[in-house]
């Protein structure tokens, strides 16, 4: 399995996508895999028209992954044509055309399991 990592986002490539919601609504004509927290530049396809989002309806879970689905950010990535993914603060990541899940990283504390803060 292909994966790829830009600070708090980890992309998986995927060979399907079971219970996909219509794509979401772009953000002012922009695909955005994550907002970060700290800075508040965003995770994004360079070329938008080459590729959607869509909500996962029965998300696929892993052993690890939080109970609060609410805390989770886990969505599918539908990449029609070659693009990259772009953030000001890190380097592109290539990406072909095909399926991919898109997942928020986290990590463990004494404290709690959290998302990890980019």
């Amino acid at each position: 399995m292909q994966q790829f990592r830009q600070g708090d986002v980890l992309i998986e490539r995927a060979t399907s996508l079971p219970n996909l919601n219509a794509p979401k609504p772009k953000e002012s004509g922009r695909v955005i895999l994550a907002h970060g927290e700290v800075t508040g530049h965003a995770h994004e396809i360079e070329v938008p028209k080459f590729a959607t989002m869509h909500e996962i309806d029965a998300a696929i879970r892993q052993i690890g992954d939080l109970d609060d689905s609410a805390t989770m950010t886990q969505d599918g990535l539908l990449v029609t044509r070659d693009t990259a993914v772009v953030h000001q603060e890190h380097a592109a990541i290539p990406l072909a055309r095909g399926t991919y899940i898109v997942r928020r990283q986290r990590e463990y504390s004494p404290e709690a399991v959290r998302n990890v803060a980019d």
